[in-house]
């Protein structure tokens, strides 16, 4: 065993440190490319990644890399998410929950908010998304009136929508009643509104 003069360590130990140094170094940068494979194929920024790492972490109080519900819920709002105090607020928030714990574990794991996370932010609207939302809007009627649009959408879109809009002509057609089928078409074709 070799002793090095005006130092404690011997040789053995610091190759062991170095070893454990080389380890550490390594499992940091596969860390690293991971974290990048994942940005890169959720096609999420950089810092969009690193927002919602870190609040995820900061309601991940124990360090278990999983969230509780209420941590959950916590984390979603201050990623600007408005989730009502009210009965239709749990509703939402039920709904989300189902998502990203499908087996009802309790729990949500940090890769399950990461891709609930990604589609919320990438996500784009469909010609037949947009049908649905009208359609539930319009109570499943095949148009919808005026007054159903200045109630359910702020005051700006529903505007926007009743000016754009051409009349419903299908069978029961009421006065007034729009077209909301060819008008969510033509948003999302190739026609100009």
């Amino acid at each position: 065993m070799l002793i090095v003069r005006y130092t404690q360590y011997t040789m053995e130990t610091l190759r062991v440190g170095w070893e454990q140094l080389l380890t550490s170094i390594n499992r940091n940068i596969n860390e690293v490319e991971n974290q990048i494979l994942t940005r890169d194929s959720k096609g999420i920024t950089q810092e969009q990644l690193n927002e919602f790492r870190s609040s995820f972490n900061h309601f991940d109080k124990n360090r278990t890399g999983r969230l509780a519900p209420d941590e959950f819920k916590s984390c979603l709002v201050s990623l600007g998410y408005s989730i009502g105090k009210d009965r239709q607020g749990e509703i939402d928030f039920q709904r989300i929950l189902a998502i990203v714990d499908p087996n009802s574990t309790g729990y949500v794991h940090f890769d399950a908010f990461l891709d609930f996370m990604t589609r919320e932010t990438t996500d784009t609207d469909t010609a037949e998304q947009v049908i649905d939302s009208f359609r539930i809007l319009a109570a499943d009627k095949p148009y919808i009136l005026p007054d159903e649009l200045r109630r359910e959408l702020p005051p700006d879109q529903a505007e926007y929508c009743i000016q754009r809009m051409p009349p419903f002509k299908g069978l029961n057609a009421v006065p007034g009643a729009l077209d909301y089928m060819s008008f969510s078409t033509a948003l999302y074709g190739e026609s100009d509104l």
